[in-house]
């Protein structure tokens, strides 16, 4: 599985960095939140998952949707807008959603996918299914009252949840000193009386050791588990931040960040125990951009939605018309 890792959170990183050239042309509309110097978190609780377990994901979601297993090819081609895409270019970049594989959906609100997590964990245990639900949220999230208020029903439902805390640092352009009464956001989940961890987010193993032991109890019965996973995002809240020039970190900060890189921190750690080859890793660093190469190929040639469709797929089918409208 080691090797593994890398090359998910290689496929990440380079996914990402070819979604910001794809901005930059003018290929992909608007803006997107890039994930990268994240992508321990995702794949290291991810792959501590199943096919059938749930996460919900936020804004800023490809790495997680990677990380569970999402196509890339059709990723590629919702955000490019085509039929094609995993979400027929309905969902964007902000609300890719997969259910086949468990993915309830990114979410452009913050904090949002929390409930829904909640709603799959109860879902799963009326339904005697060993599933688990995993929530993903910000640092910025982590201040939210919908947060608390699922902490609170998780925990005393004894729900089959993971709640992991991806602490950037940064909710968009304020730093958590500005926004955060407590040093640690464990500590605070903690007073709901489940079992909270800070965990070092830039090393995708001890993400999934610590994963893979609150993902086992949660599946045994004994109820939810909140992992702080302290990690960074090397570029600016969103794609365009580049042309606002803000000053809110220092080059230094970002420099010392990247020193921790978690894909240098995994490759070194393959090399070092014999578990990779420096021939093996570069195979893998070109998959990587072979299937990249095919997603945006993939992307580019599948057709644009027909604007008369655009109400299509608003409602599940078979439910009946909103109240008050025509039949």
């Amino acid at each position: 599985m080691a090797p593994e890792l890398y090359r998910r959170m290689r496929l990440i990183r380079r996914f990402e960095e070819s979604v910001v050239e794809l901005v930059n042309a003018n290929e992909i509309s608007g803006v997107t939140h890039e994930y990268a110097g994240q992508e321990a978190v995702a794949v290291g609780v991810c792959t501590a998952l199943r096919r059938d377990d749930v996460i919900t994901s936020t804004h800023r979601g490809h790495g997680h949707v990677i990380a569970k297993g999402g196509a890339v090819s059709a990723m590629m081609a919702e955000l490019l807008g085509r039929e094609d895409g995993t979400n027929r270019a309905r969902g964007g970049s902000m609300h890719i959603a997969d259910v086949g594989i468990g993915i309830y959906g990114a979410n452009g609100i913050v904090a949002a996918g929390a409930p829904i997590a909640a709603g799959a964990a109860l879902a799963a245990r009326y339904r005697r299914r060993p599933q688990v639900a995993v929530a993903f949220f910000g640092d910025g999230g982590a201040n939210q009252g919908v947060l608390f208020e699922t902490l609170n029903l998780a925990v005393l439902w004894k729900l089959p949840m993971v709640f992991v805390c991806e602490n950037n640092r940064y909710a968009a352009t304020v730093a958590i000193e500005h926004a955060t009464a407590v040093a640690s956001i464990a500590d605070r989940a903690a007073a709901f009386g489940l079992p909270a961890e800070e965990v070092d987010g830039m090393s995708c193993r001890a993400v999934r050791a610590a994963a893979e032991q609150a993902v086992a109890r949660a599946r045994a019965g004994e109820g939810p588990s909140f992992l702080e996973c302290r990690t960074y995002r090397f570029v600016g809240h969103h794609t365009a931040e580049r042309m606002m020039r803000l000053g809110y970190r220092s080059d230094d900060e970002i420099e010392e960040w990247k020193l921790r890189d978690p894909l240098a921190i995994e490759r070194r750690a393959l090399l070092e125990s014999g578990e990779a080859t420096e021939a093996e890793l570069a195979a893998a660093d070109a998959d990587v951009e072979a299937e990249l190469a095919t997603a945006i190929e993939f992307a580019r040639a599948s057709p644009r939605p027909d604007p008369a469709t655009a109400c299509d797929y608003m409602y599940a089918s078979g439910l009946q018309p909103v109240r008050g409208w025509a039949a």
